[in-house]
């Protein structure tokens, strides 16, 4: 069966894309591929061992769009509050605390934040069907 390894986004400046993803999900560079017209970075998340690629198209200053298709990337965190209290305290913005509700069943407790690109990481509660 295949296994799922890594998903790629375009990024803009490497250096600011490796800080938020070092400081935000705690991914940490396990391959680099420098080639004269781009480099690609491979970042792992040493729970799962899933990675995501940063492509740098080097000499592009124009942002990328993510057009209509593109949704997000999501990841678990034990405890929503306190990990978002962490991420307000070193100066990151994510998006308030949600939960989704049936009746006072919590089905997930969850927020965004967004990349340097724009791209949008959910967080959510490991808690029922996020495990």
């Amino acid at each position: 069966m295949a296994k799922i390894i890594h998903s790629m986004i375009r990024v803009l400046d490497l250096d600011k894309s490796m800080r938020f993803y070092g400081g935000v999900l705690g991914l940490r560079e396990s391959h680099r591929l420098d080639f004269p017209d781009f480099t690609l970075v491979y970042l792992r998340c040493p729970e799962s061992g899933f990675e995501i690629e940063l492509t740098l198209n080097k000499g592009r200053e124009e942002p990328y769009t993510h057009g209509t298709g593109y949704g997000h990337i999501a990841i678990v965190a034990p405890d929503v509050p306190a990990f978002h209290a962490e991420l307000l305290k070193k100066g990151y913005e994510p998006a308030p605390v949600k939960e989704f509700k049936r009746g006072d069943e919590l089905l997930a407790r969850f927020f965004f934040i967004q990349d340097p690109d724009g791209y949008k990481i959910e967080v959510l509660e490991q808690h029922g069907h996020y495990r």
